[in-house]
């Protein structure tokens, strides 16, 4: 059955775009509310900063290096996500991330710089807890632009980074807790009154097939400044109990993040194997390049994700059975996200502070497919 077109209400555009999914079997005509948020969609103004909902600290640490210390737009928003990096109480990204099957952390970033024109990214870094800080030392001391793994340390090190445990004492018990769970016959137990999963800033994903919960965790920051020049990073300790070696859009390179200097800048959370297939981040550049709003591009993008999804990954309406949010900011200093699901919302500042704003959504979350069901205790 053919979804039926959607009309994207938005104010402060001069028309709406029409979008349409293609065949999705068992699917029914749903609308994009995205007139139903608190927030419209806003006049543009310079400087500008956006950032996934666990940036609000961020946001409002760019928008003051930028604006009152003439600080460089890229090297602002790597301070931003720096707190997050930095917060072992923050379970995705950085210092206390969650970490792989194997119970090591394992981290990803990328960053891009608009007037130069450059960009750099790590993969799978270890013991290193600013992985977005390294991304921007590939970017400005080497030819390349994705170092991974062993090579990525090493580099970090020769740098002057410092290594670290970055596993907290919170996280291998949540570790554990999900060994338990995953392998019932094991000699590991479950600790009585030991919480289901960690308390987190970002969106939950399910694995049905596998009877347990998984989390992703990431931050995304975009920002352009009065001059209208534009920079974007990610940073992610990435799927939680991921396969060793696991890497997803984060350090991707027009997936996790994109920026274009003279278009904007977009970003990603949430369940990095969409966006990679998707090319997410770039891809909201390239539509609102055409003349889409971010929103609009956000929205947009949602709608190719739905249409690349797999069947496995669906429920029996066609709707994803994870959680994808879209992040994107203008040229001009307009700004929108996007998310599958009602409910989360995202960082702003600009001249009228820094302060959360309701995402614009495909799917109510009374639409939303159930988690998985968690292990009894």
């Amino acid at each position: 059955m053919t979804i039926s077109r959607r009309t994207f209400v938005t104010t402060g555009a001069a028309a709406a775009a029409s979008l349409a999914l293609g065949e999705r079997a068992g699917a029914e005509p749903v609308l994009a509310r995205v007139g139903e948020r608190a927030a419209r969609v806003p006049l543009a103004s310079r400087p500008v900063v956006i950032a996934s909902g666990n940036g609000l600290r961020g946001v409002a640490r760019a928008y003051d290096m930028i604006t009152r210390q003439g600080a460089d737009t890229l090297d602002a928003i790597i301070a931003g996500v720096n707190i997050q990096e930095l917060d072992p109480e923050d379970q995705s990204v950085g210092l206390g991330g969650l970490p792989n099957a194997d119970g090591v952390v394992q981290l990803d970033a990328s960053c891009m710089h608009g007037p130069t024109k450059r960009a750099g990214a790590v993969a799978c870094l270890e013991g290193i807890a600013t992985p977005s800080l390294v991304a921007k030392a590939v970017m400005d001391y080497t030819n390349h632009v994705l170092l991974v793994g062993e090579g990525a340390k090493k580099f970090a090190l020769g740098m002057g980074f410092t290594e670290q445990n970055l596993l907290t004492e919170k996280s291998r018990k949540d570790w554990l807790r999900w060994k338990a769970c995953l392998n019932p016959s094991d000699n590991w137990l479950d600790a009585p009154g030991m919480p289901r999963a960690p308390a987190r800033t970002s969106q939950r994903d399910s694995a049905p097939e596998l009877g347990v919960n998984f989390t992703t965790g990431t931050i995304n920051m975009n920002a352009v400044n009065a001059a209208g020049d534009i920079s974007s990073v990610t940073t992610t300790s990435g799927l939680s109990w991921k396969i060793p070696g696991r890497v997803g859009d984060s350090p991707i390179v027009g997936a996790g993040q994109y920026c274009d200097n003279t278009v904007g800048a977009a970003g990603s959370t949430g369940r990095g194997e969409s966006c990679i297939k998707t090319c997410g981040a770039f891809l909201i550049v390239e539509f609102m390049r055409q003349g889409l709003s971010p929103e609009q591009a956000c929205l947009k993008t949602i709608e190719r994700v739905i249409a690349t999804t797999e069947p496995r990954l669906l429920d029996g309406r066609g709707r994803p059975t994870f959680s994808l949010q879209f992040y994107a900011v203008a040229k001009d200093g307009r700004f929108g996200a996007a998310a599958l699901y009602e409910g989360g919302s995202f960082a702003v500042a600009d001249s009228q502070g820094a302060r959360m704003v309701p995402f614009a959504f495909m799917f109510r979350q009374s639409e939303k497919p159930q988690a998985a069901v968690s292990c009894s205790a």
